[in-house]
């Protein structure tokens, strides 16, 4: 493009104009507070036509090398390992290693200071909470997995010969295959001429057209009503009121969105409220799940920590809710609790018992419940079971019945395992009339959510009933899905039980287990010596030693001088004995080097 100006006869005539144009005196003034111009900008000038095509063609030229050159260079950083600090955002880790991430902009984007100094927006002047927020599931350590993936393909020789995503919760990544009824029903939503064709069941065909019905010019490409298709949230209601043995459910309470992590960041919105004084606290369970702690960073609220008990199954004590309350109470005005069951990282699956506590906490500090129910299909331990946070406190009676709740579900888990699609929902529980009309009209501000992930949404609470043609084949997909995360849960712990320093509690639900390790003083010494975590440290270990790829527990939470890591029981169990066998080896050879 630099030699088509330099050839054209359009850089002649812009220099004439440029020439007629600076022969009158010309004082410039800053176009910004924040615009720092130079003595020799504030001149008068003259130029001739011949001088303006000189200093465009140097500008070109150097423009064009500074390219060339941060090209270079990011290559030349992509091979480098990557290690993160504790005191390090994960913006700053980026920019240190030349990153390809829109973090380093300004480095990358500028070739001067004073070129750097005539933008109005600089890392200096954005909002701190966003440089401030870290997202461990895809922090440092995961973009270097992708780093690896890439110097794979190039031909670099490691010890290993493809990376391993233990990182994220993502089914289909790690080889799960979408059940057929889900992708027959959005098939033939998106396309309607398929409705035509006898390839696809009846009963698939009845749900079509019905949605198709509901829909706007009977399109899937018109926008929905803001809290979603009014006929997708009557059959979420009707889903609850059948989980629930007949707890009522009111449509009306029902908010379809782009998964859960939307609405869950809709209500901490809704709630950040300065009040007397004090910002808003978010008690969150430790370890957590990092959207918890991202969103609250990035919204300015204040984290509250409670702690499950490890050695009790990562279950959780009053007790311990009580001690986190009254001592975040001397900082901030903690009003909201947030409960994840199944647990994320955990696994663990709460009592009917721990539930009961939990609500009672909450009525008696006037707190609101935000249920994170997304894994309530993801049982796998015999002695466990899933309650909603709904029918308990129905169950309750008296004042608990009238406790503030909003719960959460997703597509994206259970046994559809559908992320990239974004579908989900949630029910407010309870809520005052005009603190609710405010959340409706703050989710009306962003239109809807995607017509494919309510689609998706109707899917899940609506799948083929007995007797309609798509309900063997529904039956048999669903069971080989969760018989093999079932499987895959007591592989995952039977193999890490048997590695040396491990403690291990089952996985019980979700999709994830947490392990603690007792890392060598040694280990820890070489850690502190590269200004990292120790199981950071570890982690990277891992990575660059086999393509393992897992998060550290410190992107989770975990008590001080303990440490963890989360890895998903999601791979093919083929694949995860192979991933086993490699950590069993790498584990081994970690300790003798650090004993």
């Amino acid at each position: 493009m630099s030699r088509q100006l330099l050839r054209g006869t359009s850089l002649q005539r812009a220099a004439n104009v440029v020439a007629a144009t600076s022969s009158r005196p010309m004082v410039i003034q800053p176009a910004h507070p924040m615009e720092h111009r130079s003595p020799l900008q504030q001149q008068q000038c003259k130029l001739t036509p011949s001088i303006v095509i000189r200093r465009w063609k140097s500008f070109l030229h150097n423009n064009n090398s500074s390219a060339q050159t941060a090209a270079a260079t990011t290559a030349e950083a992509a091979t480098v390992t990557v290690t993160a600090t504790p005191r390090r955002s994960q913006a700053e880790t980026l920019n240190a290693r030349g990153s390809h991430s829109p973090f380093d902009a300004p480095s990358r984007c500028m070739s001067t200071k004073s070129q750097n100094n005539m933008k109005f927006v600089t890392i200096d002047n954005i909002n701190a909470n966003f440089k401030a927020m870290e997202y461990a599931v895809r922090g440092p350590i995961v973009i270097r997995a992708g780093e690896i993936e890439k110097e794979l393909l190039k031909g670099v020789k490691k010890p290993f010969d493809r990376v391993i995503r233990a990182n994220i919760g993502d089914c289909h990544a790690m080889g799960q295959k979408p059940l057929t009824y889900l992708r027959q029903l959005m098939a033939l939503t998106m396309e309607p001429r398929l409705l035509n064709s006898p390839e696809y069941p009846e009963d698939m065909k009845k749900r079509a057209r019905d949605l198709l019905d509901a829909c706007l010019g009977g399109s899937t490409g018109s926008y929905t009503d803001s809290a979603g298709i009014e006929f997708v949230r009557r059959q979420v209601a009707a889903f609850i009121e059948k989980r629930d043995g007949g707890v009522p459910c009111d449509y009306q309470n029902i908010y379809l969105t782009g998964g859960a992590s939307p609405g869950i960041k809709s209500v901490l919105s809704l709630l950040n409220c300065t009040v007397d004084g004090k910002t808003p606290g978010v008690m969150v369970p430790i370890p957590q799940y990092p959207l918890y702690s991202a969103s609250l960073t990035e919204m300015g609220m204040t984290r509250v920590d409670y702690f499950l008990d490890e050695d009790n199954c990562w279950g959780l004590d009053r007790k311990e809710l009580q001690r986190s309350y009254n001592e975040a109470k001397k900082q901030c005005n903690p009003r909201v609790l947030v409960v994840i069951n199944p647990g994320n990282p955990t696994g663990q699956v709460l009592t009917r018992k721990n539930i009961e506590e939990i609500i009672k906490f909450a009525y008696d500090n006037k707190m609101i419940i935000m249920a994170d129910e997304v894994y309530q299909a993801n049982v796998y331990d015999k002695n466990s079971k899933f309650y909603s946070f709904k029918m308990v406190m129905n169950e309750m009676g008296g004042p608990h019945r009238t406790q503030e709740l909003i719960s959460f579900l997703s597509v994206s888990k259970g046994y559809l395992g559908e992320c990239g699609i974004r579908g989900g929902y949630m029910e407010v529980i309870n809520m005052c009339p005009d603190v609710k009309a405010v959340l409706t009209k703050s989710i009306t501000a962003q239109l809807c959510s995607t017509t494919a992930g309510q689609i998706a949404v109707s899917a899940l609470v609506n799948p083929p009933q007995p007797g309609e043609p798509s309900y063997e084949l529904y039956e048999k997909e669903k069971s080989a899905v969760l018989g093999a995360l079932k499987e895959r849960a007591k592989l995952v712990y039977d193999t890490l039980s048997t590695f040396e320093g491990y403690t291990v509690n089952p996985v019980q639900g979700a999709m994830y287990v947490f392990p603690k390790i007792e890392i060598p003083a040694k280990a820890v010494e070489a850690a502190k010596a590269k200004k990292m975590h120790p199981d950071v440290f570890y982690a990277f270990e891992l990575l660059e030693t086999t393509g393992i790829c897992i998060v550290p527990g410190s992107g989770f939470g975990q008590i001080p001088g303990t440490y963890h890591f989360r890895s998903t029981i999601l791979p093919q169990t083929d694949l995860l004995k192979e991933m086993m066998k490699k950590f069993g080896v790498f584990h081994t050879e970690f300790m003798k080097k650090y004993q």
